[in-house]
């Protein structure tokens, strides 16, 4: 499947909707699970994205990194409705995909994925069209390989995908490929689905896309 038609299947489903604005959709194809997660929508998403302090994310009581607090939230509200299906034996490749918001919570699902199974580390795949910065801190070898296969994409003047600040101590996690041109849209027009998906639909053919990476 391209990015444009990722892209699309993202930004056109239908989603359920958990607590604290969380919204995910799922579909399989054969043993491929696809994961989707919604852009941003009410209240209460951009409040999650405006609470940016960073949070140490947990397991067993020892802290192995940090991340962005409203993020962090949401994903909490989504992991355990997740779980059965990532955690099915049948289940044999696994391919996260979100925008926006949802893209930052691809971010955490990815991770999920790659910590909680193993067995698909050299097949699974993520991707986060127009993300935000989610992880916090150092970028240690042992952080930076639970993304090795994600990707972010971002329309160059994506303002969402400058946030939070790289000041701040957020990093883009993964590889980072950029579409569009410079000074062709706004900070906030080059953040719509509709600016992103012509982009997209615009990529050279996939042998070239290495030329693109940021």
């Amino acid at each position: 499947m391209t990015l444009s038609q990722l892209f699309y299947r993202c930004t056109h489903r239908t989603y359920i909707h958990v607590e604290n604005g969380a919204d995910y959709a799922t579909e399989r194809y054969g043993s491929t699970l696809y994961i989707y997660l919604e852009c941003s929508h009410g209240w209460t998403d951009w409040k999650n994205n405006l609470d940016f302090p960073a949070k140490p994310y947990c397991r067993m009581g020892r802290t192995i990194w940090f991340a962005h607090r409203g993020f962090l939230k949401v994903w909490r509200s989504l992991g355990g409705s997740l779980e059965r299906e990532i955690m099915d034996s049948a289940v044999q490749k696994i391919i996260t995909v979100g925008y926006s918001h949802g893209a930052a919570l691809a971010v955490l699902c990815h991770e999920y994925v790659w910590y909680h199974r193993p067995d698909l580390r050299p097949v699974i795949e993520g991707y986060g069209f127009g993300c935000p910065r989610v992880i916090w801190g150092l970028r240690t070898q042992g952080l930076k390989e639970r993304w090795e296969r994600f990707l972010v994409i971002r329309n160059i003047d994506d303002l969402v995908t400058h946030v939070p600040p790289a000041i701040l101590g957020y990093f883009h996690v993964g590889e980072m490929l950029c579409i569009g041109e410079k000074g062709k849209y706004s900070p906030i027009d080059a953040h719509r689905p509709e600016n992103i998906q012509a982009e997209l639909q615009a990529l050279p053919a996939v042998g070239r896309l290495q030329e693109l990476r940021c």
